[in-house]
């Protein structure tokens, strides 16, 4: 553990808030956490919460769930499997891939993470493809003609306004991965998604441990889905990405919730200052990016507190 007051070094992921907050002696609501890229506009999911907790008393049972979650991706059920958050549904997929190609670094690191082996794409052009759309972290689209084995569409509700670009039925792609994460900023509640193949879909299902959807998030997520607005989130995301743009040096183009950033000081030392100001943004350098920091797109309040930050030194 970090010495009181000092800053803790960045861990794989973003959202370490929590953790950051117990270093520094304040309370984690102090700490403006832009290392997860949220949507500021998600409903309140507590509240939701809070008139679904006697579902913690019984088994989870995922059917209506998925059958909600297969109605937004347009599908039918047996080509949806819901997961314990998007972490588990790349965890089933590379497994069942084994061998995949991966672009380093600018990709995810949990695709590597659970294959048994990666391999350079550049080197083996013809290798099945482990791809996030838009990508992570550089935030950009895929153009209209990229393939993939499997894509990732964790962030691109936010980035479009829809769902996924469906590039598993027009043949695309054998798979797609997706989380609610993002799009309802409730990380804890550990809901995602694999969208395939009814037999792909079968084999993964056999892999996955039973009961691995929580009881809340089952019940939940019919609740989460009907109250997505996403062509309005999107919208709100754009107009925010531009002002974050505007407001601060270094900040690269993107297409999602989310931005690169360019930092003189190297990332390590950029997120150790804004941290101590209170805001945390995400240290690129495990993505090979020592020199950027990625910045989750924040309201108006959250910019301003960001700019703030920014500017103190």
């Amino acid at each position: 553990m970090a010495p009181a007051g000092v800053v803790p070094a960045a861990g794989a992921h973003g959202g370490d808030g929590e953790r950051v907050a117990v270093a520094l002696g304040c309370d984690p609501g102090e700490i403006l956490d832009l290392s997860a890229s949220l949507n500021p506009d998600a409903p309140d999911v507590a509240a939701l919460a809070a008139g679904r907790l006697d579902s913690l008393g019984r088994y989870p049972d995922p059917a209506a769930a998925t059958a909600a979650m297969a109605a937004a991706l347009g599908t039918q059920p047996d080509r949806v499997l819901l997961t314990n958050g998007g972490a588990e549904a790349i965890a089933l997929v590379a497994a069942d891939l084994g061998r995949a190609a991966v672009a380093r670094p600018a990709e995810f690191s949990l695709y590597a993470r659970h294959l048994a082996e990666v391999v350079d794409p550049a080197e083996e052009p013809a290798a099945p493809r482990f791809r996030s759309n838009p990508n992570n972290p550089t935030g950009r689209l895929a153009a209209a003609g990229d393939t993939a084995a499997v894509w990732d569409e964790a962030f691109y509700p936010l980035a479009t306004g829809v769902w996924t670009r469906g590039d598993v039925p027009a043949g695309r792609a054998a798979i797609a991965v997706g989380s609610l994460t993002k799009v309802f900023a409730c990380p804890g509640l550990r809901a995602g998604y694999v969208y395939a193949d009814a037999a792909i879909i079968s084999r993964l299902a056999a892999r996955q441990p039973r009961w691995a959807l929580n009881g809340l998030a089952a019940a939940l997520v019919p609740d989460l889905l009907d109250r997505a607005e996403l062509p309005a989130w999107a919208a709100a995301t754009a107009r925010r990405r531009a002002a974050l743009t505007a407001a601060l040096p270094g900040v690269e183009p993107s297409d999602a919730n989310f931005a690169l950033m360019r930092v003189d000081e190297g990332a390590a030392a950029a997120r150790a200052r804004l941290a101590r100001h209170r805001v945390l943004v995400r240290d690129c350098t495990s993505f090979g990016l020592p020199d950027h920091i990625r910045v989750a797109v924040p309201d108006e309040a959250g910019l301003a507190h960001l700019v703030d930050a920014w500017e103190r030194r």
